[in-house]
């Protein structure tokens, strides 16, 4: 099997809360037919993030990464991943609705958002083998030529921009409208802030500034790879993409519930944006290869495959519903999940064994379906 060596080969993980686990199918397929694939550029946004912080951080090989990769998300439980007890749902939830009544008293609670998510921090910092928060992993991989740079991408509710957190030996930063590259050590509150579902999620305090999921601003997620000089992309996406007799079938019957609304909500900003910004290189490519090769001026086409689901994850979503602990199923049914045949709102939070282990399966299936088109990306031969 290719080791993957030709050229920079970078894989981008999209956000998509538990949706992530989709990601780990196909990485693990990918993985168990190149053990020693060489990955140098690594980007990931929400809870991308937290899988290209893994591969990051980890020191063995590709195989052995993704392997223990997919045994955390397949032991993933929303225990895991926020408090589900009843005491701290119920305060969090009560400071969100008193603050919205208190008609901004002073001395209401200010709430944060909806979980507690302790537990995924305490998590990270086990997996990713953190050091007061550090992750030194990366600088070692860094170091002995097993990576080149790594791209944690957040948003920024201080001054509402797209910040991405890259790491990597001679990178230059790149600053366009509403989004630029910040140079630092990553460590774990940096995955945090990337992964913070808006109002469920707690935003995450970087530098004095306070930053919550990295999908919310990122109008092209495509870029930090090719800034990092990527020159071939395989990225993974966690929207499936409905057809045309689909799309027209209506997901609610009546006045839709906030569930719904969210749902779609957290489509449009955090998933849309990534199939068109990939339709974007496309066109770019076209162009490009329209142009001789002496008067590129250091353009350079990039080959680009996209992975996305061949089901539809929310209408998945609904089988597993009725296994959520009692106290946090208590509160989404109170936003209308049950009334909703899509639920997209609920597969962003369904970290449940049963339905995280599904979605690997399913991207592995997938990654085997696309079989020829991967394998022919890891086969191209360098670019100049």
């Amino acid at each position: 099997m290719s080791n993957g060596t030709g050229g920079n080969l970078a894989l981008v993980m999209s956000g998509g809360g538990a949706r992530a686990a989709y990601q780990v199918g196909m990485l693990r397929w990918l993985a168990r037919r190149h053990p020693n694939l060489h990955v140098p550029i690594l980007t990931g946004v929400s809870a991308g993030a937290i899988n290209a912080a893994y591969l990051a951080a980890r020191p063995e090989d590709f195989r052995t990464r993704v392997e223990q990769l997919a045994k955390l998300w397949g032991h993933l439980t929303a225990e895991r991943v926020f408090r589900v007890d009843t005491l701290s749902l119920g305060r969090n939830v009560l400071r969100l609705g008193f603050k919205l009544v208190s008609g901004g008293f002073i001395s209401a609670p200010r709430p944060r958002a909806a979980v507690d998510t302790r537990p995924l921090w305490d998590l990270l910092e086990e997996a990713l083998e953190a050091r007061d928060g550090a992750l030194p992993g990366i600088e070692d991989n860094l170091t002995r030529g097993a990576l080149r740079a790594v791209a944690i991408t957040t948003s920024s509710y201080t001054t509402g921009q797209s910040i991405t957190w890259v790491q990597g030996s001679g990178i230059p930063q790149w600053d366009r409208a509403q989004r630029k590259s910040v140079n630092a050590t990553l460590n774990v509150r940096h995955v945090m802030a990337s992964a913070a579902l808006p109002i469920f999620f707690p935003a995450v305090d970087i530098d004095g500034q306070w930053y919550g999921d990295g999908g919310l601003r990122l109008t092209a997620p495509l870029s930090p790879a090719v800034h990092l000089g990527a020159d071939r992309i395989l990225a993974i996406s966690t929207r499936y993409q409905r057809s045309r007799v689909e799309a027209d079938q209506p997901a609610v019957t009546g006045y839709p519930p906030p569930a719904q609304i969210m749902g779609s909500l957290f489509n449009a900003v955090f998933l849309d944006l990534f199939d068109a910004d990939a339709l974007g290189l496309q066109r770019l490519n076209g162009v490009v290869e329209s142009i001789p090769e002496e008067r590129r001026e250091g353009l350079r086409t990039i080959r680009l495959i996209v992975i996305r689901p061949s089901r539809d994850l929310g209408k998945l979503a609904n089988d597993y519903e009725v296994r959520l602990p009692a106290a946090f199923r208590f509160l989404t049914r109170g936003l209308g999940t049950q009334e909703t045949r899509s639920n997209d709102l609920l597969s962003l939070l369904m970290f449940q064994p049963d339905y995280l282990t599904r979605l690997i399966e399913l991207g592995e299936a997938d990654a085997e379906a696309r079989r020829d088109e991967i394998e022919d990306l890891l086969a191209e031969p360098p670019r100049s």
